[in-house]
């Protein structure tokens, strides 16, 4: 029964693992270097999470649980414990003066749409903007990133009219980190979270899939196009509702620690035809 159960799994985690494959071979990194990174992840999660009463995992107990050599085991954790594997994606203060100009009503029209702003003033302008939320980048220095990334647009009296809620990273790569770390990364921690064996009916977290096998070629443009409408006005609901939780623990007490939430919404069409598997 478990040899049977074992082979589904790794069955499926083939399926999953061929866009990571892709993206890896599209970057240069070969097999080698996932290994080490796979070795490094089991070495990690074997001894946070399975643990007795509470403890880390001992190295023995790992290298069984594994299949690993103590000596490899030994070796991964020294390198876990210096930090080395360690992923950082931070917010940016572009993406932070975005979000704020969308979500501040200072900044908002009473329709609760981001207003024109002039550049100058105290307040209710694009340099209070930055000076709050901006960290220590100058208005003008920000006004010229925004507009070389088009994400606002000048007139010809200088007020600034913000062009689009989403930031997307100019560079390809940090474009890729975002996506895994705040996207690939959070569906497949709510997977393990929700399929965990002895978790009771009903204390799982919200995980959501809505497919059809049988929709014409011929409409997925149209699909697609209304997906995105519906799935962008449901995000932006969804930013409102984090940054109103944000401003209220502001300033709050400061002995609360903060959590990590997300909500993930994307729009799947299969055009991978070697994808073998079976709805």
């Amino acid at each position: 029964m478990q040899k049977t159960q074992q082979k589904k799994v790794l069955g499926a985690l083939q399926l999953v693992l061929r866009p990571v494959v892709k993206i890896l071979l599209r970057y240069g990194i070969g097999y080698n270097e996932f290994a080490e990174t796979v070795k490094t992840a089991f070495v990690d999660v074997g001894s946070t999470d399975f643990g007795i009463r509470g403890r880390p995992t001992n190295i023995s107990r790992v290298a069984v649980m594994t299949g690993l050599t103590r000596k490899e085991v030994r070796r991964l954790r020294t390198k876990i414990e210096s930090g080395e594997d360690a992923v950082s994606v931070r917010t940016t203060p572009i993406t932070e003066i975005i979000t704020r100009w969308h979500s501040e009503e200072e900044y908002l029209d009473k329709n609760g749409r981001p207003l024109v702003l002039p550049f100058a003033g105290e307040s209710g302008s694009f340099s209070s903007l930055v000076k709050k939320f901006g960290g220590d980048v100058p208005p003008g220095a920000m006004r010229t990133e925004l507009k070389r990334m088009d994400l606002v647009e000048e007139d010809d009296d200088g007020s600034l009219l913000v062009k689009s809620r989403a930031m997307v990273p100019p560079d390809s790569t940090d474009n890729l980190m975002s996506c895994l770390v705040h996207g690939v990364y959070p569906l497949l921690a709510t997977t393990a979270k929700n399929t965990e064996p002895e978790k009771v009916r009903g204390e799982g977290v919200a995980q959501f899939t809505t497919y059809s096998l049988s929709i014409d070629q011929r409409d997925r443009t149209r699909l697609k196009r209304i997906s995105y409408d519906r799935l962008s006005e449901m995000a932006v609901s969804f930013d409102d509702l984090f940054t109103t939780f944000e401003s209220t623990s502001n300033g709050q007490d400061e002995s609360n620690e903060n959590s990590v939430v997300s909500v993930g919404l994307y729009y799947f069409e299969e055009d991978d035809p070697q994808a073998r598997y079976k709805w």
